[in-house]
């Protein structure tokens, strides 16, 4: 399969290039700074302005789907994620390319949650992250009215270390229970729902 990754060299991004080229997949990342990334037989590393639709163009025709990790980075009001995601899904249009997956979170949402996450701490993680989940409630917005074939990922709080291959994983809801994930087990997910036809159109939410 050949793919393209944006956000390649996040933290959860460059999980998602170690293992679709573990896997064999032909991947193309796309960076600001390509520096911190290993070089590889089946991966090509191109630098694009994520602003500009005909430079990401170029990184996406001819592939069979679109992975972008790209988060906000920030606590202040930003539109990181929404702008990024309009771009791509714009070259995506272009290009012919139907396969969209893409990481948003589960803390935007209360569907699935038990009363005291829905009554008490989501309210007071919302307030905590509402620039970032504002954003990303924006990028859902472009990506839902999209066209495309399209997967969201909704991940609560995402940690460091080895993947289980051990998660939880609900279709348009919370996993009740949910509060951390490892960055390893959301890029396997990631991977999995590439070629899975049942995720399509879905918001797939996973936890440990």
């Amino acid at each position: 399969m050949r793919i393209t990754i944006f956000g390649a060299t996040g933290a959860t991004g460059r999980l998602l290039v170690d293992q679709a080229c573990a896997v064999g997949y032909d991947v193309t990342a796309v960076v600001r700074n390509p520096a911190g990334l290993v070089s590889r037989p089946n991966l090509a590393v191109l630098t694009a302005n994520l602003a500009d639709p005909e430079e990401i163009a170029a990184a996406v025709a001819g592939r069979d789907a679109v992975l972008t990790a790209i988060g906000t980075g920030v606590r202040g009001p930003t539109t990181v994620q929404t702008d990024t995601t309009t771009s791509i899904v714009a070259a995506m249009r272009k290009t012919g390319v139907q396969r969209l997956v893409c990481v948003s979170s589960s803390g935007i949402y209360t569907a699935g949650d038990g009363p005291v996450t829905r009554m008490i701490v989501k309210p007071i993680v919302q307030r905590l992250l509402r620039h970032s989940f504002a954003d990303m409630r924006g990028m859902e917005e472009v990506v839902l009215a999209s066209g495309l074939a399209w997967t969201i990922t909704r991940p609560p709080w995402l940690t460091n270390g080895r993947p289980t291959g051990s998660y939880r994983t609900e279709v348009n809801g919370n996993v009740r229970g949910g509060f951390r994930v490892c960055r390893a087990d959301l890029a396997d997910c990631m991977l999995r729902c590439l070629t899975d036809q049942a995720t399509v159109r879905t918001a797939i939410s996973i936890s440990a």
